[in-house]
């Protein structure tokens, strides 16, 4: 049986009465609702009360316990611009009372805020470029920061699954304010300009016996002539090295909760979705939002070296409609064994039909 989730915000839930009924209406197994999001500016149309939501900064929507936080440098603020004290309870609540599991949506790595206060701990380009929206995952202490939020955020709350976005490193491409970035680099300068150059990731290449100082060099070259990096296995090694860490510290801090990853079968992968590399078989939501002959073969090496693969489509633009169903009859083909759709709150009326296309195929699975 093919499992079905929609993903959802807190304030896509409180407020509208409505939605765990049209949640439950679509047949879903699940909703997956946003613990500890990155900031976003959220459509709503179907909602009530509000048709936009302005969540200014990454936040933690539980209580931000100070028994917790107090002595730590990295910590999460709680979302100013929702009135419940703790909205993912709250919303959580709604959805279990009709019927509904709940996977936990947490993001880990991606917070500008956090990045733009301690740029000491940001992943760092070969020219000294940080990225403040990204913190690095080679320091102890924001992986020690994300275990905690993961821990936080799902805390005493009955829980399917968590779903763990940004379980790694972010690079240069990111949806920034007004960006302008856009087609300034191929495929391979992009790859090198996500390469962490960070002190504690300079550390790691001394560690497996590297020179920085040549590493750096060869990085700042390739961007600019397309020339070769001798030393990019090594380099590749030490990222996921990094990222295995973290993932390791966020289940420990999950316990026993089923943990779903956000990850590329391309191990260069940077972003909400990092190269996962790892020995022994995963449960991994892979990003499949193109509808394209590339994602469905991903799913296929996936579920072909032993992982267990959820896949990821989204109802919303530039995904035409009625390519949706077709698109998640060629996933669910290549061995997907779950479906996770976004968005519940972001697609509006004439979007939510295309889910319910979907929701129609897997019956048939």
């Amino acid at each position: 049986m093919v499992t079905l989730s929609g993903h959802a915000y807190c304030w896509d839930v409180l407020g509208d009465p409505a939605f765990a009924g049209r949640a439950a209406e679509l047949g879903l197994d699940s909703v997956t609702l946003a613990a500890a999001y990155h900031s976003v500016r959220a459509a709503t149309p179907l909602h009530p009360h509000h048709q936009v939501v302005e969540a200014r900064y990454a936040a933690l929507y539980r209580p931000v316990r100070a028994s917790v936080w107090r002595s730590r440098r990295l910590r999460p603020l709680a979302p100013d611009w929702m009135d419940a004290p703790d909205p993912f309870r709250t919303a959580a609540s709604a959805l279990s009372a009709r019927g509904l599991g709940v996977v936990g949506w947490v993001v880990l790595t991606h917070n500008t805020r956090l990045g733009t206060e301690h740029p000491d701990v940001t992943v760092t380009n070969c020219f000294g470029d940080r990225y403040p929206y990204a913190l690095c995952p080679s320091w102890d202490e924001v992986r020690d920061y994300a275990a905690l939020l993961a821990a936080e955020a799902v805390h005493e709350v009955p829980l399917s699954m968590v779903s763990l976005e940004s379980c790694g490193q972010l690079g240069v491409v990111h949806a920034g304010h007004h960006d302008k970035t856009v087609e300034a680099w191929d495929e391979q300068a992009r790859r090198w300009l996500s390469v962490c150059c960070c002190p504690a990731c300079r550390r790691a290449w001394v560690t497996a016996g590297a020179d920085p100082e040549r590493i750096v060099g060869q990085l700042r070259a390739a961007v600019r002539t397309g020339s070769a990096v001798d030393d990019a296995e090594l380099i590749l090694g030490a990222r996921l090295r990094a990222a295995e860490q973290l993932r390791r510290q966020c289940a420990g801090a999950l316990g026993g909760t089923p943990v779903l990853l956000h990850a590329g079968v391309d191990p260069w992968a940077t972003g909400p979705s990092p190269g996962h590399v790892h020995a022994t078989p995963a449960r991994l939501l892979l990003n499949a939002w193109a509808v394209a002959p590339s994602t469905v073969e991903a799913v296929a090496t996936a579920v072909g070296r032993g992982d267990t693969v959820h896949a990821y489509v989204t109802a919303l633009s530039p995904v035409r409609g009625a390519d949706l169903p077709g698109h998640v009859r060629a996933l669910v083909g290549a061995g997907a064994s779950g479906i996770h759709l976004y968005h519940l709150g972001l697609a509006p009326a004439r979007r939510q039909q295309a889910m319910h296309a979907v929701a129609k195929i897997l019956e048939k699975t």
